[in-house]
């Protein structure tokens, strides 16, 4: 009797916990109607990271993240152009979104178990694959990060990267000393002075501020990655209507990669017999509506804003000005972890 006592109350402890965390069901589906009353999409995206968002001096925004938002808006205003973009810095992006100043949050964020759990938000989903690592100044001996013992390392405070910096020299029983700044400009800033040796960011982030240096040949991105770094959207946790529609405007940009849908072969798409284009572009089935949108959603996106492909090349790849190649970001079936749950 005491046992069943003792699990009942757990149980009814477990029971209240778990009440205590379920979104309130009045909030369902509130953000797309105000995005609709709106007729604009409020995104959160960076304060200055080139190729993914950055803003040119006659105002006009561009980048990875950017263009994220814009499928988005093409998806459910069908109007890429309506977006209304809030630059945020590390410090201020989630209680921006949880503040409903922005609807969605496309700002190179890492997806971690504590943020999920402790700040009201939900990741919908990857866009892109990236890692901490270092970049060394005029240091031609050094070729690794475990030859960093001793360094002075900048980094931006109020991140993951200052978290695992501790972890990895830790880790590896060596000595180093944080510099820590509240912004990715002063961090670099300091780097580029000469206040400290070494600059941690993830590896994205990394390319984008060489090429931003008086001397760019200088800078050396060392092989070493030291985490996982899974960036992606993020909204608020209290409106799965809305965080469904931003995770599958998300898969149909990777899935329309693997059926060979692009902005340029949209239209041919329109006349094809395979299944599964057919209802990538709303020709069978009834999945825009089991979202709240239009029959259209997916291939607006794509038609106006291109594929995953696209998006990464037109400013992250090879043929832009940082020159990531793919690596984990390309399909699962080129090679790559990109991997997208299928529309049907």
């Amino acid at each position: 009797m005491l046992r069943r006592a003792i699990a009942a109350c757990r149980g009814a402890a477990l029971a209240a916990v778990t009440l205590a965390f379920v979104p309130a069901s009045d909030a369902a589906g509130a953000t797309l109607e105000s995005v609709k009353e709106r007729d604009a999409i409020q995104c959160g995206v960076s304060d200055g990271l080139v190729g993914f968002s950055e803003r040119s001096a006659s105002g006009d925004w561009s980048g990875f993240d950017v263009d994220f938002c814009r499928a988005v808006a093409a998806a459910t205003l069908g109007d890429e152009t309506k977006v209304v973009f809030t630059p945020l810095s590390a410090g201020d992006r989630f209680e921006a979104l949880r503040a409903k100043r922005v609807d969605l949050l496309s700002r190179n964020s890492t997806w971690t178990l504590e943020r999920e759990a402790t700040l009201g938000v939900l990741f919908a989903g990857v866009t892109f694959y990236d890692g901490q690592g270092f970049m060394v100044m005029d240091r031609p001996e050094i070729t690794s990060a475990l030859e960093l013992g001793g360094a002075r390392v900048c980094v931006q405070t109020g991140t993951t990267s200052a978290l695992n910096l501790g972890d990895f020299f830790g880790t590896n029983s060596m000595r180093f000393e944080e510099r820590g700044f509240a912004s990715a400009a002063e961090a670099l800033g300091a780097f580029q002075s000469g206040e400290c040796d070494v600059l941690t960011r993830d590896v994205s982030a990394l390319h984008a501020d060489r090429i931003s240096l008086g001397r760019p040949s200088a800078a050396v991105i060392l092989p070493d990655v030291i985490s996982k770094e899974p960036l992606g959207p993020v909204v608020r946790n209290d409106d799965v209507a809305w965080f469904n529609i931003v995770k599958w405007v998300n898969f149909a940009l990777m899935n329309a990669e693997e059926l060979g849908i692009s902005s340029r072969s949209a239209n041919e798409a329109t006349a094809s017999a395979k299944p599964d284009v057919r209802r990538l572009i709303g020709a069978e089935g009834d999945l825009g509506i089991k979202l709240g949108l239009d029959a259209e959603w997916a291939l607006r996106a794509v038609r106006t804003v291109g594929n995953y492909a696209e998006l990464y090349e037109r400013n992250l790849g090879t043929r832009s000005k940082l020159g990531i190649p793919r690596g984990l970001n390309q399909l699962w079936s080129m090679g790559g972890i990109l991997y997208a749950p299928p529309l049907r």
